[in-house]
């Protein structure tokens, strides 16, 4: 009898553990920032289905304080982690409420010259994929929102750099 309520425990905490673990939509998420006329933080950020992530930061992604002397300086490297999941959760959160397989391919206009870009590609489980295009940051509330988002992972996650 004992053995049996051990097996009955075993096969519900399986159940239990393989029914938490929920398919994700996006096999790859990717967001590059360029440069600006400027300060702005340059660097690019891939992450993965299982939160696995690369951080490759070229410049002004460390320094509260940026100065013109970071130019002249070389690249800040590439990092690996794995993106906490609450973290990762608030950013599906983010990308649902986007509706991106719906949004424009290109936003801003290019009539000034001294604005960021920032590139957003997703790719999805069922193999399509979906790029996106912003030239200022400024496509709509919620891109802005996910930008930012993206912009705080540099710092609020465990980096370590491989190169």
């Amino acid at each position: 009898m004992k053995y049996l309520l051990t097996l009955c425990a075993f096969v519900f905490l399986v159940s239990c553990t393989t029914s938490q673990k929920v398919q994700s939509k996006y096999s790859k998420i990717e967001y590059e920032a360029t440069p600006c006329f400027g300060f702005c933080p340059v660097f690019k950020m891939t992450i993965n289905e299982d939160r696995t992530a690369v951080f490759e930061a070229e410049h002004f992604n460390f320094n509260d304080k940026p100065s013109k002397d970071e130019f002249s300086k070389p690249r800040e490297g590439t990092f690996k982690g794995t993106i906490k999941e609450e973290d990762y959760k608030k950013l599906i959160t983010l990308l649902d409420g986007l509706n991106v397989k719906s949004l424009n391919d290109h936003y801003g206009t290019k009539n000034i010259t001294d604005l960021p870009t920032s590139y957003l590609r997703i790719n999805f489980a069922d193999g399509t994929s979906k790029n996106v295009e912003d030239y200022g940051k400024h496509g709509s509330e919620k891109l802005s929102q996910v930008y930012q988002f993206f912009e705080n992972l540099r710092k609020s996650q465990r980096w370590t750099k491989v190169e």
